[in-house]
C-alpha cells in the first residue's frame, strides 16, 4: 500500500453507495443529540454552562455531546486562542444574545440559555430518527492524517430531498485563562482552566456536506483523507494533540431560512477512533484501567486495552508491566486481532498502595521483537490490618454529627460493592451555632473481608469547627478504637480496613500478630499482643523516632507531637523476631 502524502490541510472525499456496512445499525432508534455551547475565555458565567452541559452528556453517555464553540466578544485571541473560522461561522447561524448560549440539535433558530439545554434535549431524545450515523477515524500518528469512515443509514424518510453530513474534530485538555473558572471547579485548578471538547476545526464544509438519497432503506457512506494540522488559531495558535481529538459526526436537514444555519439536526454519533499506520505489524495500548474494586491486597488486575494499529492479523503478543521503574510481571497473549480492532488483556501485577508510574511494553509481537511503552500514573488507597480471632467479629460505627448533620452520609462498602451498613443524612440540630450528637451503628464483618469506610459532608466542611466538635471511630468488639478520625475532613474521608487477612499486611515484612490502633492517629497509638520487648518506631525516609522497651502486653505511645505523616511501628518480641505495620499519623 502505497503512503498518502498531502499539504496540511488538504481534503479528499469520495462518495461511495453500496449495500452492506460496517460501522451503522439498521435498526431505527432515537435521536442523539449535539449541544453546541457559545461561549469565551472572558465569559464570567459560561463554565457554569460547562457545568451543565456536563451534567447533561454524562447522564446520557453515548446519547449527547457537547461541543464548545469559542467566537465572539468574549473568545480573545492571545494564547490559547480557541477562535477558528468554523466557529465563528456557526456563532452567526444562530440569533445570539448573550454568553453563555447553545443550539441543542439546532432545533431553534436563536441559541437557547443554558436553562433550556435539558429540556430541549430530553425532548429530542424522545423522537425518532430518520437515520442512523455511526464510523470510525483512523489517525496515523506518523502522518497526522485521519482516513475517516461514516455511514448513514435512512430508517425513515427525510422531509428534505437532500440532507447534509458534517464532520467536526474536537480537542480536549486545553490548559488556559478562563473567567469565572471557580464556577466549575472540576476543570479549575491552581487559576488554569481545563478547557473540554472545544470545535477545533471541520472536516466537512461547516455546514455540511450534501448527501442524497434521504430515503428509507438507503445506505450511504463518505471517506474522508484529513490532516490534521500541527496548530489551529491565528495568532497564538494552539498545538492539537493528537491523543486529545475526538471525531463527531451528524446529519442535518437543509431549512432555506436566508440567514440561518442548516437545521435541525436529525442524528449524530462520536466516531470511533484509534490509531492507525501502514505498518504490517503496530499493536499498541490504547488505555489502561484498573479491574480491581475494592482490595486489601497489593495484587491488583488491570485491564489493558490492545489496538491492533497495523495490516496485518495479531495472534500473539507477549507484555511486560514496570511499577516505578522496576519489572513487576510479564504476560504472553495469543488470540486473533484484526487490522484495526482491538482487544482487552488482563494482566495482575503487584502495586502497593499510593500513587506509582507504571509502564506497560509490548516487547514482541507475533513472535518477533517489539516496542511500545504505554505511561500512566496509578494510586491506590493503603488500608489498615484489624486482626481478629473468630470466623467474624461484630464492629461499632460511631459518628459525632455537628450540628449540620442534614449533610452528611456514610456507607461501609463490602469488597463486592455492596453497602454492608450506613447512615445519615441526620437531622439538623436546632440552637446555637455549635452543637454535636452522637450516632451509633453496629455491623458483622467476617474475617478475610476488605471493607472501605466513607463518610461524606455534602457542603465539604465536614463535621467540626464552629458548628460543633464532631468525628468518627470504628471500635472492634472489645472497645478498642481502629479508626479514629477527625470531624476536619472536608467533602470526604475514606479508609480501608482489612479484618483478619493474614496475607494483607502492605510491606510482606512479617505476619501480623500485633494489635496497632486506631489508624489513623491523633493522639495516643496502642500496640497490644504478647511476648513483646520492643517497640521501634520510624518515619516514613528511615529516620529513628521513638524506642520503647517492655515486658508488658500493652503499650501507650504518644503522637500527639510527631508530625503528620506515614509510621513504620516494628515490634520486636523476646525472641528477636520482628513484625512491622504502618501506621499514618493525622492530627
Amino acid at each position: 500500500m502505497k503512503k498518502l502524502s498531502l499539504l496540511v490541510g488538504a481534503l479528499l472525499a469520495c462518495f461511495v453507495q453500496v449495500n452492506a456496512q460496517d460501522f451503522v445499525s439498521t435498526t431505527p432508534s432515537n435521536r442523539n443529540v449535539i449541544i453546541e455551547e457559545f461561549t469565551g475565555r472572558n465569559c464570567g458565567y459560561c463554565p457554569d454552562g460547562h457545568v451543565i452541559a456536563n451534567e447533561i452528556v454524562h447522564n446520557n453517555p453515548g446519547r449527547v455531546w457537547s461541543v464548545n464553540v469559542h467566537a465572539g466578544g468574549f473568545s480573545p485571541t492571545s494564547y490559547p486562542n480557541l477562535n477558528t473560522t468554523e466557529s465563528n461561522t456557526i456563532l452567526n447561524g444562530f440569533g445570539v444574545s448573550g454568553f453563555p448560549s447553545g443550539a441543542v440539535n439546532r432545533s431553534d433558530y436563536t441559541a437557547l440559555n443554558r436553562g433550556q439545554w435539558a429540556s430541549y434535549a430530553s425532548q429530542q431524545m424522545g423522537q425518532v430518527a430518520e437515520c442512523n450515523v455511526a464510523g470510525q477515524a483512523v489517525v496515523n500518528p506518523a502522518t497526522r492524517v485521519a482516513k475517516i469512515t461514516v455511514e448513514v443509514y435512512y430508517t425513515g424518510n427525510s422531509a428534505e430531498a437532500n440532507n447534509y453530513l458534517t464532520v467536526m474534530m474536537l480537542q480536549d485538555s486545553i490548559w488556559g485563562s478562563q473567567s469565572g473558572g471557580s464556577y466549575n471547579p472540576e476543570q479549575y485548578v491552581n487559576g488554569q482552566y481545563c478547557h473540554m471538547h472545544i470545535l477545533r476545526s471541520t472536516v466537512t464544509p461547516t455546514w455540511g456536506e450534501q448527501i442524497a438519497p434521504t430515503t428509507a432503506g438507503t445506505l450511504i457512506t463518505k471517506e474522508y483523507m484529513y490532516e490534521i494540522p500541527e496548530t489551529i488559531g491565528t495568532p497564538n495558535g494552539v498545538e492539537v494533540d493528537l491523543d486529545n481529538i475526538t471525531f463527531l459526526a451528524f446529519v442535518t436537514e437543509s431549512v432555506k431560512t436566508p440567514g440561518n444555519a442548516t437545521r435541525p439536526i436529525l442524528n449524530a454519533c462520536e466516531l470511533s477512533t484509534l490509531q492507525g499506520t501502514e505498518e504490517a505489524i503496530y499493536p499498541y495500548v490504547a488505555n489502561v484501567s484498573s479491574a480491581s474494586g475494592i482490595s486489601c491486597s497489593e495484587t491488583r488486575t488491570f485491564n489493558i486495552g490492545v489496538t491492533n494499529g497495523g495490516l496485518d492479523e495479531i495472534t500473539s503478543l507477549k507484555l511486560e508491566a514496570y511499577v516505578d521503574g522496576e519489572l513487576a510481571t510479564e504476560q504472553p497473549w495469543e488470540g486473533s486481532i484484526a487490522s484495526y480492532a482491538g482487544t482487552i488483556v488482563e494482566m495482575d501485577i503487584n502495586v502497593p498502595g499510593g500513587t506509582h508510574d507504571v509502564e506497560i511494553k509490548i516487547v514482541e509481537a507475533n513472535g518477533a521483537a517489539f516496542e511500545f511503552v504505554k505511561e500512566v500514573s496509578v494510586s491506590f488507597d493503603e488500608w489498615v490490618n484489624v486482626p481478629i480471632e473468630g470466623e467474624e467479629e461484630e464492629f461499632t460505627i460511631e459518628i459525632m454529627q455537628d450540628k449540620y448533620g442534614n449533610q452528611i452520609t456514610w456507607e461501609l462498602i463490602g469488597s463486592d460493592g455492596t453497602a454492608l451498613s450506613s447512615g445519615g443524612p441526620y437531622t439538623m440540630l436546632v440552637g446555637g451555632s455549635a452543637a454535636t450528637q452522637l450516632h451509633q451503628a453496629t455491623v458483622t464483618i467476617p474475617n478475610g473481608e476488605c471493607v472501605k469506610f466513607v463518610i461524606k459532608d455534602a457542603v465539604g466542611n465536614g463535621i467540626c469547627c464552629q458548628y460543633g466538635e464532631g468525628y468518627y471511630q470504628i471500635k472492634n468488639a472489645a472497645g478498642d478504637i481502629i479508626v479514629d478520625g477527625d470531624g476536619d475532613f472536608g467533602t470526604e474521608a475514606a479508609i480501608l480496613l482489612s479484618v483478619g487477612a493474614g496475607d494483607a499486611v502492605q510491606e510482606n515484612i512479617a505476619t501480623e500478630t500485633y494489635n496497632v490502633f486506631p489508624n489513623p492517629v491523633k493522639d495516643v497509638l496502642t500496640v497490644k499482643g504478647e511476648n513483646m520487648s520492643q517497640v521501634v518506631i520510624y518515619n516514613s525516609i528511615g529516620q529513628l523516632v521513638e524506642t520503647i522497651n517492655t515486658n508488658d502486653n500493652e503499650v501507650k505511645v504518644n503522637v500527639s507531637a510527631y508530625q503528620n505523616g506515614m509510621y513504620f511501628i516494628n515490634v520486636i518480641d523476646n525472641n528477636g523476631e520482628m513484625t512491622t505495620t504502618k501506621v499514618s499519623v493525622l492530627h
